[in-house]
């Protein structure tokens, strides 16, 4: 036997030998984010985007059983971190001094966690909720003709870097490549619905007519608005009256003055859903104004947990004011629906 093999066989087997271990990650506290985590007197609107509170309240919601030796209020730190970074590995590495690999493990395991409370965070309300809701939108628009209006619907392009083999489909009417997030607030600006992931080239209809609020043998009892309600939407819209009863403005130039005032009180209740969505690109302006360099269904999630925070934050008072530019699209096809035009007569 070699001399090499017997020396090793000779050798105190070290594999046996128990000492002292230390933590599996430690926490470099001379690393400026961390003191988020570190000191509550730290202002975390500048670096993550959301207050104290409101981090705190996302790390309580979230279940993060598995968490690979990080606290798991550190691992929602780097994620939320992530998030306002626009979910760049390379620049939170270099930032919070771990390695890429990490960072990458987890942003996804902390994105699959937030997805798990989508259904507790952003949800159709109950049938015993809508008269408070109708209400609300009724003062919005400063008139009780919006008495049954239940909710407002808009949708909006979220830049990513399409697949080779996809570009085409992902490349939207302004030309550049994207993924559609559909959305319907209430009268505070919550979302209660959300549909991400269409590719940018689908037509805002059309995105509509494939959502489970529109119509869907399996979805059928989440229609929404309800039977008797309605919810408002731009000129990208058709004017339905079913499936379900969607309402839009009236085309310019219009008829008569009744026309007009419409639109002006229309405008001012559909306005919150503007609002919700200038809100979500303030606070993650890297997300939503930059291309993201990610698979599209990932990002299609991370979308997703972008959403679900915005209403983690309405619902602790943390708010971001912005006015984004109105979008109007061309009328759009409906032969599939029954017209609701003789709705806002």
């Amino acid at each position: 036997m070699p001399a090499t093999r017997l020396m090793l066989l000779s050798s105190p087997p070290c594999i046996f030998y128990h000492g002292p271990r230390g933590p599996f990650t430690q926490l470099n506290s001379t690393v400026p984010i961390i003191h988020h985590f570190l000191d509550d007197t730290v202002d975390a609107h500048p670096n993550l985007r959301l207050s104290g509170r409101s981090l705190a309240a996302h790390t309580a919601a979230i279940d993060l059983s598995v968490t690979r030796g990080w606290p798991k209020g550190i691992e929602v730190l780097l994620f939320v971190f992530w998030l306002a970074h626009a979910a760049s590995y390379r620049v939170v590495a270099a930032s919070c001094d771990i390695p890429k690999s990490t960072v990458h493990d987890i942003a996804h395991r902390v994105t699959k966690a937030v997805l798990g409370i989508l259904g507790r965070t952003i949800h159709l309300p109950d049938p015993d909720q809508l008269e408070d809701i109708a209400a609300g939108f009724s003062c919005l628009g400063g008139s009780p003709a919006l008495r049954t209006v239940v909710g407002a619907i808009d949708g909006c392009h979220v830049c990513i870097k399409p697949p080779a083999a996809h570009q085409l489909d992902f490349l939207n009417r302004k030309l550049f490549h994207s993924i559609q997030l559909q959305a319907i607030c209430d009268h505070q600006g919550r979302f209660i619905d959300l549909l991400v992931g269409f590719p940018g080239s689908v037509h805002d209809a059309r995105v509509l007519r494939n959502s489970p609020v529109y119509y869907s043998p399996v979805y059928y009892r989440q229609l929404y608005p309800p039977e008797g309600w309605c919810i408002l939407g731009d000129g990208g819209y058709p004017c339905l009256g079913a499936p379900i009863c969607l309402l839009t403005t009236y085309w310019e130039p219009v008829a008569n003055p009744m026309q007009a005032q419409f639109n002006i009180i229309h405008g001012k209740a559909r306005n919150i859903i503007e609002q919700a969505f200038a809100m979500v690109k303030a606070r993650w302006r890297s997300i939503f104004l930059r291309a993201l360099e990610v698979k599209p269904a990932f990002a299609s999630e991370v979308v997703t947990c972008c959403a679900i925070l915005h209403n983690i934050c309405m619902d602790n008072g943390d708010l971001f004011e912005a006015e984004p530019p109105p979008e109007e699209d061309g009328p759009p096809p409906c032969s599939d629906a029954a017209s609701g035009e003789n709705l806002r007569d």
